[in-house]
């Protein structure tokens, strides 16, 4: 088994940014040249998150609305109290979605349903350069 670690770097707006990486997880594929295994994503934050969805406006502000209905911005969090920070919200909502995500891939295309992609959600207040990790793991 051959395991190929890479990474994707890309910049957010913060504030429930969600990004579509699936044409850069795809292109980790092909130039890892592995035919069949998984992918596996990994954001190394805990104010961020991976998940699927269909990619358009619509499934996108029902997201961000969701949250906002979950998980407000405008409450009394101790994680605020502790670091003054303001994004007490953020880690919380980052932890209901995970940091990881596998896909499996047979024949260098990951095996995606036909409106679902892969997504990156930076609960952040801010604006940051962000970077998953991407392992590719097969034959």
């Amino acid at each position: 088994m051959t395991v190929q670690p890479m990474y994707i770097q890309f910049n957010t707006k913060g504030n429930t940014d969600i990004i579509d990486i699936s044409k850069q997880v795809a292109g980790c594929i092909q130039e890892s040249g592995i035919k069949d295994g998984i992918v596996t994503i990994f954001c190394p934050s805990s104010t961020s998150a991976l998940t699927t969805i269909e990619y358009e406006p619509g499934c996108q502000s029902d997201l961000r609305r969701l949250f906002d209905e979950l998980i407000t911005s405008n409450r009394d969090y101790a994680h605020n109290e502790t670091w003054g920070d303001g994004n007490g919200h953020s880690h919380l909502r980052a932890a209901l979605l995970k940091p990881s995500l596998t896909v499996p891939f047979m024949d260098g295309r990951m095996t995606l349903g036909t409106w679902q992609q892969i997504i990156y959600v930076d609960f952040d207040t801010r604006p940051r350069r962000r970077e998953v990790v991407v392992q590719v793991l097969g034959d």
